[in-house]
């Protein structure tokens, strides 16, 4: 999948898996099942696709199925193999990979431009979303179309058949990946070796098909074909989709097992099959019809039916959890509004459920099953979105090499230069589908864009307002001299402006008139790397003998847990009785102002989104019975 896939299955290994030979075949074997779950499955349509509009209504010739096959396995070598495998997953920011993480490891060495790291960062992360949805109706319509193979007959009962499987998968979620997983290394391990064996045998009886490895093949097709050649270069591009998970899930496999997976078993089994289906078409020109399926005898399709549906639901299921995770990091980068986050295994950190993304992205795919109602209808949506993110990874990519690596300019230049060429090709490819599906990416993505983008601003637009209304300080002065009626215990106002006082203590202290005998400002922070140790969390400031500050930190992918973060306060002596400590939360309602600094639809839109935020008793996870909460009207 795209740039987040699957990072919610497979927890991050508490130290380098690479160092540690023990484990490397187990992590190997995890990321051929969760990494290459998705471009596992693209053999299923990406060669057909290609073929078909290259051949329009006439037969499909020699100089086209090699010119296919030679794009496909140059695409696959240039722009998976050499930029994923080989340079980007050297690119980990304290160990994890990722849209955001490339984006944030960019921004902490950038000189100049950090705001436009954040657009291109948002811009991978919208496309990403697009392929999340179009990732699951494709893979599983493309499976369960082999069943036409067998008989014509079952024509009509695959997009039922594909609603019922895509609907099951997304009501599976909330029980977690923890049992799903353990089987997704194997059953994509048996997918790929029937890959590479089906393959074989259809090359063995046409091995001229070799000889697309020339890549000279794939320049005279394009170059002699005109927008045609265009067209099927964009069709060709479904071929490498999915090579964004490669990088997304450095974190939980590390880089040595991710390459050795792809090396070794991957790319070896995808090109094999590619040449199989090449193969099988230049013996018999009617099989371009279907050639995956084709390429097995009829006694073995049910099987490779069951399979194929396997290993597409295995390629749903890496992405959907993928969205997952990189919904949570939007909203710890301040991006999107607070959704519920569910943990689903204690034992793994990683594995969380959004039931708002879940059922979000069911209705995306449903409809985009519904509406494309075939692979191919879906096949035209899909490059889109990848290249768009591959596009925003190169440019994010000539910071790091540059500033990070120190490489010189012409060397940063000889390797990405070529390849963003490359991807916008690709990407210019795909928008001449505009009117047949590539629309539909495109429109996701800018409004994802505009709702992250609108999120920010709004929300820096009221943290501003809010140091301006009261100095914490002045108003800790002003209490110390004359102070109000003091009970038991100790209270806790939450805030996002350390400097500023919260609007709860400014409410309770106005209504109630009183205060407590200690008193929290907690701040919950976001730092720009994934994660946080323990011991670096918590920093603790005494204001006053009665106000203390502190400040919670946690990495953009992991989900706050005040309690917890709390209980390490001790080791910075505040100490803090659960049983004796209330917590003072801000219920804010937002309303529009004729002086809003934001356009009216941006304001409206805002307020929309503040208004389905989670509740932040439930998001920090604390116990409901502890909470006051003091409800405020905002002017935005």
């Amino acid at each position: 999948m795209a740039a987040a896939a699957s990072s919610a299955l497979v927890p991050r290994p508490i130290k380098r898996a690479g160092d540690e030979a023990g484990r490397f075949w187990p992590l190997a074997l995890g990321a051929v099942g969760v990494v290459y779950g998705d471009i596992g499955t693209s053999p299923i349509y990406a060669f057909r696709e290609a073929a078909v509009a290259a051949a329009g209504n006439a037969p499909v010739t020699e100089a086209a199925v090699l010119g296919i096959l030679s794009l496909i396995v140059w695409s696959l070598m240039l722009l998976v193999t050499l930029k994923y495998v080989l340079v980007l997953l050297r690119a980990d920011f304290n160990g994890e990979g990722g849209t955001f993480a490339l984006m944030s490891l960019a921004q902490s060495v950038a000189q100049r431009g950090r705001a436009t790291l954040l657009l291109l960062g948002i811009a991978g992360a919208a496309f990403l979303y697009g392929d999340a949805a179009i990732t699951p109706a494709l893979s599983v319509i493309s499976a369960v179309e082999g069943l036409k193979v067998m008989a014509p007959a079952f024509e009509q009962a695959v997009i039922p058949l594909s609603i019922a499987i895509l609907v099951a998968l997304f009501a599976m979620q909330s029980r977690g990946t923890s049992r799903v997983g353990a089987f997704f290394g194997p059953i994509i391990l048996v997918w790929f070796v029937v890959l590479a064996f089906i393959g074989t045998v259809r090359i063995a009886e046409n091995p001229g098909v070799l000889a697309a490895f020339n890549p000279t093949y794939g320049i005279s097709f394009l170059f002699s074909n005109g927008l045609i050649g265009f067209a099927v270069l964009g069709l060709v591009f479904l071929a490498v989709t999915g090579a964004e998970a490669l990088y997304a899930d450095l974190g939980h496999f590390d880089r040595f097992p991710i390459q050795a997976a792809w090396l070794g078993l991957a790319l070896p089994a995808l090109t094999l099959n590619y040449f199989g289906q090449g193969a099988l078409v230049l013996a018999n020109p009617d099989a371009i019809a279907n050639p995956f399926f084709l390429l097995f005898p009829n006694w073995a399709l049910w099987p490779v039916v069951l399979l194929t549906t396997a290993a597409t639901v295995i390629a749903s299921q890496a992405v959907i959890t993928g969205a997952y995770s990189l919904t949570r990091q939007a909203i710890q980068l301040g991006l999107l509004p607070r959704f519920n986050v569910r943990h689903t295994s204690e034992e793994m950190a990683g594995q969380i459920y959004l039931p708002r993304v879940n059922w979000l992205l069911l209705v995306a795919v449903l409809l985009l099953v519904i509406v494309f109602k075939t692979s191919s209808g879906l096949a035209a949506a899909y490059g889109v979105a990848v290249t768009a993110t591959m596009i925003a990874t190169s440019l994010m990519a000539f910071v790091v090499l540059r500033r990070r690596w120190l490489w010189p300019a012409w060397r940063v230049a000889l390797l990405l230069v070529p390849l963003l060429c490359l991807e916008l090709t690709f990407f210019f490819a795909n928008t001449i589908k505009i009117v047949e599906g590539a629309w539909v990416p495109l429109a996701m993505a800018v409004s994802l864009a505009a709702i992250m983008l609108t999120w920010r601003r709004g929300t820096a637009i009221l943290n501003a307002d809010a140091r301006a209304d009261a100095d914490l300080h002045s108003l800790v002065a002003a209490l110390e001299k004359k102070p109000p009626h003091r009970v038991s215990g100790t209270a806790v106002f939450l805030t996002a402006t350390p400097d500023a006082a919260p609007a709860s203590l400014l409410h309770n202290l106005k209504h109630n008139r009183m205060l407590h005998e200690r008193n929290i400002l907690l701040t919950i922070s976001t730092a720009e790397v994934p994660r946080v140790a323990n011991s670096e969390r918590v920093e603790v400031e005494t204001i006053s003998e009665t106000f203390s500050a502190v400040t919670l930190t946690y990495g953009f992918m992991e989900t706050p847990d005040v309690m917890r973060g709390l209980q390490l306060c001790r080791k910075r002596g505040l100490n803090i009785d659960p049983a004796a400590t209330s917590f003072f939360l801000s219920r804010r309602t937002l309303r529009r102002s004729s002086r809003s600094q934001m356009r009216p639809w941006e304001e409206k839109l805002f307020i929309w989104l503040a208004g389905r935020a989670e509740d932040a008793t439930t998001y920090f996870q604390i116990p409901p019975d502890r909470v006051v909460e003091i409800g405020t009207q905002i002017a935005i």
